[in-house]
């Protein structure tokens, strides 16, 4: 049976502006969502359901295909029951949705494997996905009613200590998978049912705004971030011209070049080699004189016409995996750099081409702060690193 992976990702979210293309942690919201799904290898299809140009054009660069929903289907009222439906009506070849929510950002793929297991080998109609959770519940008394709050789940006189109690199974959202007869009949969850228990810190929904910075720490502590694992950044290669600065060159009366930099990123700079990182600069233009005023005590390459020729020698000469190699670039030229390091980043305000290479996008602009930005990225990533060992 043909089973698709079917994100609902409408242009219109009244609580944040285009929430499903906001980057967090660095990486476009729907991207988490995508990358789980492309690595599970159990879809024959993934699918973006949007009205959005901007949302296509980030979906496709995560590489799903995209259906352009109807107006009909993209309204406030509109449920995703009706957008999934309407999917179907326009793909007779798939047998099996699986709904994907986009606010999910810490879905891995082996979640994923193992529903699709549950719904195509063992022959569930429907898997949803629960998180168990330990919370005492209340009866609502609402303002003016003549009337005490009752238990629901415990006896006051009898509270269970946590590790005494198994809890109880909550819809976390992340995920609905139905046949398509199911779903043909107006139902997500239906006929022989199934729910599969994700783990709490993998259970993130971003829904409003307060959320989203818990939620980048969560991504970045429990995220899924490929098939191969991390490993520790041993050498950050920094683009001077529209990185370390703005890219703007200022010339005096008498031909002299002038630039202007962060001093923040200057820290940053200072942070990453008290890490024991290794920070090189490289530039296709020359600009020795504007590195010797900085005085930053970096190893440089200027007039690089070739720099994923400089990275890899740079790379060799270290002895490193391109997994413990760093990259923040902003242009056309940086892209095969982007592609090739382990970590790569660029600054907000990079070109089209090198954002679309980069595993993370800066909040700050190129001369602006982006420097410290990505080596705060990197020490949050380290600390994931030795997290990992540590287990």
């Amino acid at each position: 049976p043909h089973l698709a992976a079917l994100v609902l990702a409408r242009g219109g979210s009244k609580g944040i502006p285009l929430k499903n293309i906001k980057l967090l942690a660095g990486v476009p919201l729907i991207g988490w969502v995508l990358r789980a799904a492309i690595d599970a290898s159990v879809f024959h299809s993934i699918w973006v359901s949007t009205d959005h140009d901007e949302i296509e054009k980030v979906a496709k660069q995560f590489g799903a295909q995209v259906h352009r929903r109807s107006p009909e289907v993209s309204q406030d009222s509109s449920t995703s029951l009706e957008a999934i439906r309407e999917f179907l009506n326009h793909h007779h070849e798939v047998d099996i949705v699986g709904n994907i929510q986009a606010t999910s950002p810490c879905l891995h793929p082996s979640d994923l494997i193992q529903v699709a297991d549950l719904i195509q080998k063992e022959g569930f109609d429907s898997v949803f996905s629960v998180v168990r959770r330990h919370q005492f519940r209340w009866s609502e008394v609402k303002k003016g009613e003549n009337k005490m709050t009752e238990p629901q789940n415990l006896n006051p006189a009898k509270r269970y200590r946590r590790q005494d109690w198994p809890g109880e199974l909550y819809e976390n959202g992340s995920f609905y998978f139905a046949k398509r007869h199911l779903i043909e009949k107006g139902y997500l969850q239906g006929g022989k049912m199934a729910y599969y228990e994700m783990r709490a810190e993998h259970s993130v929904d971003i829904d409003i705004d307060i959320d989203w910075p818990i939620a980048e720490q969560r991504v970045l502590s429990f995220g899924y971030f490929g098939k191969e694992p991390l490993k520790e950044v041993k050498l950050l290669v920094c683009s001077i011209d529209g990185c370390l600065t703005n890219g703007r060159i200022y010339v005096t009366e008498d031909h002299k070049e002038m630039v202007s930099y962060d001093y923040r990123d200057i820290v940053g700079i200072d942070l990453l080699k008290k890490r024991g990182i290794q920070v090189r600069l490289i530039s296709d233009r020359d600009c020795s004189k504007t590195l010797s005023a900085m005085q930053l005590g970096c190893v440089a390459k200027v007039c690089a016409t070739n720099k994923l020729q400089v990275l890899k020698d740079w790379q060799e000469d270290m002895s490193l995996s391109w997994k413990e190699v760093a990259y923040l670039g902003n242009e056309e030229s940086d892209v095969e750099c982007l592609k090739q390091a382990g970590m790569s980043g660029v600054p907000a305000d990079a070109c089209a081409a090198a954002q679309k290479a980069a595993g993370y996008i800066c909040k700050s602009r190129g001369g602006c702060g982006a420097v410290r930005e990505f080596a705060e990225h990197i020490f949050l990533l380290l600390e994931k690193v030795n997290s990992a060992r540590k287990q």
